[in-house]
C-alpha cells in the first residue's frame, strides 16, 4: 500500500486544551481568551467549556487552527505551549457536537418522563 497518497477524513471535530506552561501565574485566562478570539475569527464552530474548546470543521482546518492557537499564545510571549486533544471522525454520517450532546439530553428526558 502507498501510504503517501491517504487522505485524511472530510471532517471532524477535536477537543483540546491547550495550557500555557512557564508564565508565572497559575491564571491561564488572557491566553484563553485570546484563543476564543482566534477561533471566533476562523468562523469554525466551536464551545469552550470550563477544561478546554471543542472545535469541528474540516480535519485540515480544525488543525490548522489548533496550530494557530498555538502561535497567537507564543506571540503573547509564552515560550512553550502544550495542547491534549482528542479527536472524532465519522464516514457513517455528519454529527456535531452539540448533535452527540442532544441524542443524550432525549434519552434522559425520555427517562424522566416514564419515572
Amino acid at each position: 500500500m502507498d501510504y503517501s497518497h491517504i487522505e485524511t477524513p472530510e471532517r471532524c471535530y477535536a477537543d483540546f486544551c491547550l495550557i500555557p506552561v512557564g508564565t508565572g501565574s497559575v491564571s491561564v485566562a488572557e491566553e484563553v481568551a485570546e484563543v476564543q478570539k482566534l477561533l471566533k475569527a476562523s468562523g469554525l464552530t466551536y464551545t469552550m467549556h470550563s477544561a478546554g474548546t471543542t472545535v469541528e470543521g474540516s480535519w485540515d482546518e480544525v488543525m490548522k487552527v489548533i496550530g494557530q492557537a498555538h502561535s497567537v499564545v507564543h506571540a503573547k510571549g509564552v515560550v512553550r505551549v502544550q495542547s491534549s486533544m482528542r479527536v472524532g471522525t465519522r464516514t457513517d454520517k455528519k454529527q456535531t457536537a452539540q448533535d452527540k450532546v442532544k441524542r443524550v439530553e432525549d434519552i434522559l428526558a425520555k427517562e424522566s418522563t416514564s419515572s
